[in-house]
Protein backbone atom coordinates (compact mmCIF):
# COMPACT_ATOMS: atom_id res chain seq x y z
CA UNK A 1 0.00 0.00 0.00
CA UNK A 2 2.76 2.43 0.96
CA UNK A 3 3.41 2.40 -3.41
CA UNK A 4 -0.09 3.40 -3.56
CA UNK A 5 0.17 6.29 -1.25
CA UNK A 6 3.45 7.49 -2.50
CA UNK A 7 1.83 7.60 -6.05
CA UNK A 8 -1.08 9.58 -5.10
CA UNK A 9 0.98 12.03 -2.89
CA UNK A 10 3.05 12.40 -6.19
CA UNK A 11 0.09 12.76 -8.19
CA UNK A 12 -0.95 16.04 -9.46
CA UNK A 13 -4.52 17.12 -11.27
CA UNK A 14 -3.71 17.90 -14.83
CA UNK A 15 -5.93 18.27 -17.73
CA UNK A 16 -4.60 14.84 -19.56
CA UNK A 17 -4.47 11.65 -17.98
CA UNK A 18 -3.66 7.98 -18.76
CA UNK A 19 -7.68 7.23 -19.16
CA UNK A 20 -8.12 10.39 -21.41
CA UNK A 21 -5.67 8.51 -23.19
CA UNK A 22 -7.52 5.41 -23.57
CA UNK A 23 -10.59 6.93 -24.48
CA UNK A 24 -9.14 8.72 -27.55
CA UNK A 25 -8.30 4.96 -28.10
CA UNK A 26 -4.58 6.48 -28.37
CA UNK A 27 -3.81 3.64 -25.62
CA UNK A 28 -5.16 0.37 -26.51
CA UNK A 29 -7.67 -1.22 -24.24
CA UNK A 30 -10.47 -3.37 -24.51
CA UNK A 31 -13.53 -2.03 -23.01
CA UNK A 32 -15.73 -4.66 -21.13
CA UNK A 33 -18.60 -1.99 -21.48
CA UNK A 34 -19.20 0.80 -23.60
CA UNK A 35 -21.60 3.80 -24.06
CA UNK A 36 -22.10 7.13 -24.51
CA UNK A 37 -21.93 8.45 -20.99
CA UNK A 38 -19.03 5.75 -19.52
CA UNK A 39 -16.96 2.77 -20.28
CA UNK A 40 -15.82 -0.16 -18.06
CA UNK A 41 -12.11 -1.89 -18.56
CA UNK A 42 -10.45 -4.83 -16.48
CA UNK A 43 -7.79 -2.93 -13.88
CA UNK A 44 -4.49 -3.54 -14.34
CA UNK A 45 -3.27 -3.79 -10.78
CA UNK A 46 -5.83 -5.87 -9.82
CA UNK A 47 -6.54 -6.12 -6.36
CA UNK A 48 -9.28 -9.04 -6.29
CA UNK A 49 -9.70 -11.67 -8.59
CA UNK A 50 -12.42 -9.06 -10.41
CA UNK A 51 -11.47 -5.73 -10.55
CA UNK A 52 -12.63 -3.24 -13.23
CA UNK A 53 -12.79 0.40 -13.25
CA UNK A 54 -16.22 2.35 -14.62
CA UNK A 55 -14.81 6.35 -16.01
CA UNK A 56 -16.83 8.42 -17.60
CA UNK A 57 -16.08 9.85 -20.81
CA UNK A 58 -16.61 13.51 -19.24
CA UNK A 59 -13.24 14.75 -18.10
CA UNK A 60 -14.03 14.72 -14.27
CA UNK A 61 -11.42 15.31 -12.45
CA UNK A 62 -12.60 14.23 -9.11
CA UNK A 63 -15.56 13.61 -6.78
CA UNK A 64 -15.32 16.31 -4.85
CA UNK A 65 -15.14 18.49 -8.18
CA UNK A 66 -18.53 17.33 -9.83
CA UNK A 67 -21.31 20.14 -10.51
CA UNK A 68 -24.73 18.99 -10.00
CA UNK A 69 -25.41 18.59 -13.55
CA UNK A 70 -23.00 15.53 -13.17
CA UNK A 71 -25.52 13.96 -11.14
CA UNK A 72 -27.20 11.42 -13.86
CA UNK A 73 -23.15 10.32 -15.30
CA UNK A 74 -22.66 9.43 -11.70
CA UNK A 75 -25.87 7.82 -10.90
CA UNK A 76 -25.33 5.81 -14.74
CA UNK A 77 -21.84 4.79 -13.36
CA UNK A 78 -23.04 2.88 -10.22
CA UNK A 79 -25.64 1.42 -12.83
CA UNK A 80 -23.24 0.42 -15.19
CA UNK A 81 -20.68 -1.28 -11.95
CA UNK A 82 -24.00 -2.93 -10.74
CA UNK A 83 -24.77 -4.94 -13.90
CA UNK A 84 -21.16 -6.08 -14.11
CA UNK A 85 -20.63 -7.15 -11.51
CA UNK A 86 -23.68 -9.57 -11.81
CA UNK A 87 -22.21 -10.57 -15.24
CA UNK A 88 -19.30 -11.13 -13.67
CA UNK A 89 -20.65 -13.92 -11.43
CA UNK A 90 -20.10 -11.42 -8.39
CA UNK A 91 -23.95 -12.83 -6.77
CA UNK A 92 -22.18 -13.05 -3.27
CA UNK A 93 -21.10 -8.89 -2.70
CA UNK A 94 -18.54 -7.05 -4.22
CA UNK A 95 -16.98 -3.46 -3.37
CA UNK A 96 -16.85 -0.34 -4.92
CA UNK A 97 -14.37 2.51 -4.24
CA UNK A 98 -13.93 5.72 -5.37
CA UNK A 99 -10.72 7.75 -4.49
CA UNK A 100 -10.63 11.33 -4.10
CA UNK A 101 -7.75 13.38 -3.89
CA UNK A 102 -4.09 12.77 -1.76
CA UNK A 103 -5.40 11.42 1.45
CA UNK A 104 -7.92 9.40 -0.61
CA UNK A 105 -5.15 7.96 -2.17
CA UNK A 106 -6.32 9.23 -5.78
CA UNK A 107 -3.29 9.07 -8.19
CA UNK A 108 -5.36 9.00 -11.34
CA UNK A 109 -7.10 12.80 -11.84
CA UNK A 110 -10.00 11.48 -14.02
CA UNK A 111 -13.31 9.93 -11.93
CA UNK A 112 -12.59 6.39 -11.64
CA UNK A 113 -15.07 3.99 -9.89
CA UNK A 114 -12.90 0.65 -8.51
CA UNK A 115 -15.50 -2.38 -8.99
CA UNK A 116 -13.71 -5.25 -7.18
CA UNK A 117 -15.24 -9.05 -5.77
CA UNK A 118 -14.66 -12.77 -6.15
CA UNK A 119 -13.34 -12.83 -2.50
CA UNK A 120 -14.04 -11.82 0.91
CA UNK A 121 -13.64 -7.87 1.59
CA UNK A 122 -11.91 -6.89 4.82
CA UNK A 123 -13.32 -3.94 6.63
CA UNK A 124 -12.11 -1.31 7.61
CA UNK A 125 -11.30 -0.79 4.06
CA UNK A 126 -7.78 1.08 4.76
Amino acid sequence: MGDEVEKARAAVPENDTIFGKILRKEIPCSFIYEDDQCVAFHDINAQAPVHFLVIPRKPIPQLSKAEDGDEQVLGHMMLVARKLAKENGLSGGFRMVLNDGPDGCQSVYHLHLHVMGGRQMGWPPG
